[in-house]
């Protein structure tokens, strides 16, 4: 029997219903890469990626080759192209695990290119471009052709794609996100002036996969929407049969009448108002449950919404049931997904503290239990 007090439970089968339900809309058959970075949005890399290629995606997606080993301990062999900053030093690294790296400018290439040269190795890569986003990834400007010409002449690196992110595609306002397309159009026909081609452009987000059949080039990187979440409130994602897999899951494990003027939690910044019921759920922001959920939310206990009363501390959170009738210690508390008839969305929390559905879930910490139904 599994004890955990914080689970969260992942349904793997949604997984494989999101990944078709996204191949579904796609004008033409392309290369689907699941990306799992960040521990798969915080739903669990190995599982995921396992499930992904089983389901249909024919690559993977880190941002950190540190990501990158853990999915090839775990026997996955599939490609696995690494977004992040890649050390020259890990060279070999990359060639011993077949990863593919990101080059960002003419200068990281030039050092990838050295360390891999004198190891005898040569490094695939993917060469990044920013069309906007303003992070990383060459600038286009009057350099960049002959800065691409300057690296594909280098030993040691072959340059097997180019791709670019989309800053803003999942907005209404469709002007940016065209403009960063026409951008990399642009560079895309700029270099096959010059007979250079890729194997594999991409571009396309969740966002850009649900909103720019454009941006779909020969390769899409799923990531939000693998999950089963709209990468905003301004995607509409009615017309696709997206499934969240992550259900959260605690316990109650204290309950308690106090009266009228009992103070709550550290700070004392909840006093109760009347006679009620109080629960302690051991879950807190160690576990990844944001400390700006403190008296500003819900959990779902015996089918009804129980208000966070007072402070999350780093272990527990309370909450008022003095409106639920019986609750007892270890009864379920559902934090995200549905209990009875009533939900609680990662989008409804994201909302209660100003922030993204991507952080709700991203932000699990390993203590709270993955399982996998």
């Amino acid at each position: 029997m599994e004890y955990s007090l914080v689970k969260a439970h992942i349904n793997l089968d949604a997984i494989s219903n999101n990944i078709q339900a996204l191949k579904s809309i796609m004008k033409k058959k392309l290369k689907f890469m699941a990306v799992v970075k960040a521990d798969a949005y915080g739903h669990g890399a190995v599982k995921i990626a396992q499930k992904a290629i089983e389901s249909g995606a024919d690559t993977l997606g880190v941002a950190r080759i540190e990501e990158a080993v853990e999915i090839r301990q775990a026997g996955i062999n599939a490609p696995l192209l690494v977004f992040g900053y890649i050390y020259p030093a890990q060279a070999d690294i990359i060639n011993d695990l077949k990863l593919t790296a990101t080059i960002y400018n003419y200068d990281m290439a030039k050092a990838l290119s050295q360390a891999a040269y004198n190891k005898g190795l040569v490094i695939n890569t993917h060469l990044k471009i920013d069309t906007g986003m303003g992070r990383v990834g060459f600038s286009i400007n009057k350099k960049i052709i002959n800065d691409i010409k300057k690296v594909m002449e280098l030993p040691g690196v072959e340059i097997q794609g180019i791709y670019t992110h989309l800053a803003a595609a999942d907005h209404k306002d469709r002007s940016y996100t065209i403009s960063q397309l026409d951008r990399f159009d642009s560079l895309l026909n700029d270099l096959k002036k010059e007979n250079i081609e890729f194997k594999t452009c991409h571009a396309a987000n969740s966002a850009g996969i649900l909103e720019y059949p454009d941006s779909h080039y020969d390769m899409v990187r799923a990531g939000i929407a693998l999950y089963g979440f709209a990468p905003s409130n301004e995607v509409d994602i009615s017309g696709i049969n997206l499934v969240p897999a992550m259900t959260l899951k605690s316990i109650v494990t204290s309950v308690r009448k106090v009266s009228a003027g009992f103070k709550v939690s550290y700070g004392m910044t909840h006093e109760t108002k009347q006679d009620t019921v109080l629960a302690s759920v051991p879950i807190g922001y160690a576990d990844g449950f944001s400390r700006l959920f403190s008296s500003n939310g819900y959990m779902l206990v015996n089918g009804e919404k129980a208000p966070i009363v007072g402070r999350v501390c780093m272990d527990q959170t309370i909450i008022d049931v003095g409106h639920i009738s019986d609750v007892q210690v270890e009864d379920e508390v559902v934090l995200i997904g549905r209990q009875n008839n009533k939900i609680i969305s990662a989008d409804e929390l994201a909302l209660n503290i100003d922030t993204i559905n991507y952080e709700i879930v991203s932000s699990l910490t390993p203590r709270v239990k993955r399982v996998y139904d």
